[in-house]
């Protein structure tokens, strides 16, 4: 609601809303937009001035405001409706999907346009740095592209629907296909599905990206109705990335198009993972005309995004890095990628299973692997506590597992004990990535006074 609050204000919006359960950085980014937010839910905020109010699809039913709304009638749509009622009929849709990379590879292409001077309006679920002086979750441009982060998740406690299906996509990436989101979806078929669906509203005019080095989503190619084009490390794809090498923080490699040399990019961003995502970036700037040697020097100008990689400080030797990683897949790529480019220092994961599927039992097995790259792993409280056990990810046998396979694995379940685990133990030259999809309880900054001497919050 933050992002999409900002984005109707530029557009002369009266706008305000309730920020309970939003991340502190987006509640900073209201304030600073000049959004007037509420803290905490009553129904007392539903006034009879209000023309419009947007469920969030965390919002249910026995929501005080949400009852409000339901009892005096009071006009409601879910965030996508409004997106795309109010954005979308009249603009290109460049629609950025996948199980991970979307944040990133929304930003990278939001990017590559502007700095390709096509001026595009993009709304992204995170805080681009190349966006407004201290970053910003949106840009609103006068060229005709929208590019919009597209999530599988629901869209409303009335429509359980994917939101990305109301977002009219002339361009589509879908990056890559996992089963993730065990709280709405039974499998992976019911995922994939809802992929399918996805690429289904393309139009013959449009174009369909697929990352081929995901299983699932290149099998999308043969149920496509709209031209497609492919991006990844494969032989074959029609944007194949090869040669890659990490020094000093910066990735090189180079890419063919259809078969033929295309370009050398260097990228700020560390990971394989992440060179997949500025070619899907770059595929759809080159589709709008951007050469290939502007291409190469906005990539080189990309400044990141805010909880991805992110360095927040470093603090006796020790570099504290931040991180959204919650699905297995992100946490191994987020690990590899941190291997790759710190090759001789010490690696620290330290993770807090928040997300609704993190906290399941489902990803087991998946998360026993998942941080083979690191050397040390912290495995904090699992946030959900009150799913039911049989269903609740296992600490012990997870610490167990990591060991099972060559580890080094501990479960700390204070973030005061987390602190000094680290202050006790930390190295010159070490690593620590703090991973979780929520706040952590404020132990980024914590963590960097203790390593200062300043103690805690």
């Amino acid at each position: 609601m933050a992002t999409l609050a900002a984005l109707l204000k530029s557009r002369g919006h009266d706008v305000r809303g309730s920020d309970q359960n939003v991340y502190p950085p987006m509640s900073d980014f209201l304030s600073a937009e000049q959004i007037p937010a509420f803290s905490g839910y009553d129904g007392a905020h539903i006034t009879t001035d209000l023309d419009l109010v947007v469920v969030g699809n965390a919002i249910s039913r026995g929501n005080p405001e949400l009852e409000a709304v339901l009892d005096r009638k009071v006009r409601y749509c879910s965030l996508p409706e409004i997106i795309r009622d109010q954005f979308l009929w009249g603009a290109e849709s460049v629609v950025v999907a996948g199980t991970h990379g979307k944040t990133t590879t929304t930003s990278l292409t939001g990017w590559l346009l502007t700095h390709g001077k096509l001026d595009p309006t993009v709304l992204v679920g995170g805080i681009a740095l190349n966006f407004g002086d201290e970053g910003s979750s949106y840009r609103v441009g006068t060229g005709r592209h929208f590019v919009i982060e597209g999530d599988e998740y629901d869209s409303a406690f009335f429509d359980k629907t994917a939101k990305f299906l109301k977002y009219l996509p002339d361009v589509a990436i879908i990056n890559n296909i996992e089963f993730d989101h065990a709280d709405i979806y039974a499998n992976l078929d019911e995922v994939k599905l809802a992929f399918r669906r996805l690429a289904n509203l393309v139009p013959r005019t449009g174009l369909l990206l697929l990352g081929t080095d995901s299983p699932d989503a290149a099998a999308l190619v043969s149920t496509a109705v709209s031209p497609v084009e492919t991006f990844g490390l494969n032989d074959g794809a029609t944007w194949q990335a090869h040669d890659l090498s990490t020094r000093d923080g910066i990735t090189t490699f180079a890419v063919r198009r259809k078969g033929e040399p295309y370009a050398v990019f260097e990228s700020p961003l560390l990971g394989v993972h992440n060179v997949r995502n500025a070619l899907a970036a770059i595929a759809v700037a080159a589709r709008a005309g951007v050469g290939p040697d502007e291409l190469a020097a906005g990539l080189r100008a990309f400044k990141g995004i805010k909880r991805r990689l992110e360095t927040v400080g470093m603090a006796r030797g020790v570099t504290v890095i931040d991180d959204f990683a919650h699905h297995p897949t992100a946490v191994y790529e987020t690990l590899s990628a941190l291997r790759a480019g710190y090759p001789r220092r010490r690696v620290w994961a330290v993770f807090e299973p928040r997300s609704a599927s993190s906290c399941r039992r489902v990803f087991q097995d998946a998360f026993a692997v998942a941080f083979k790259p690191a050397d040390e792993v912290v495995l904090a409280a699992v946030f959900r506590s009150s799913l039911p056990e049989a269903e609740r990810l296992d600490a012990d046998r997870l610490v167990s597992d990591i060991r099972l396979h060559g580890g080094r694995a501990r479960y700390v379940p204070s973030n005061e004990d987390i602190i000094d685990t680290i202050v006790r133990e930390h190295r010159e030259g070490d690593v620590v990535v703090l991973m979780s999809n929520g706040g952590f309880g404020g132990i980024h900054r914590k963590l960097l006074d203790a390593l200062h001497g300043r103690g805690g919050d």
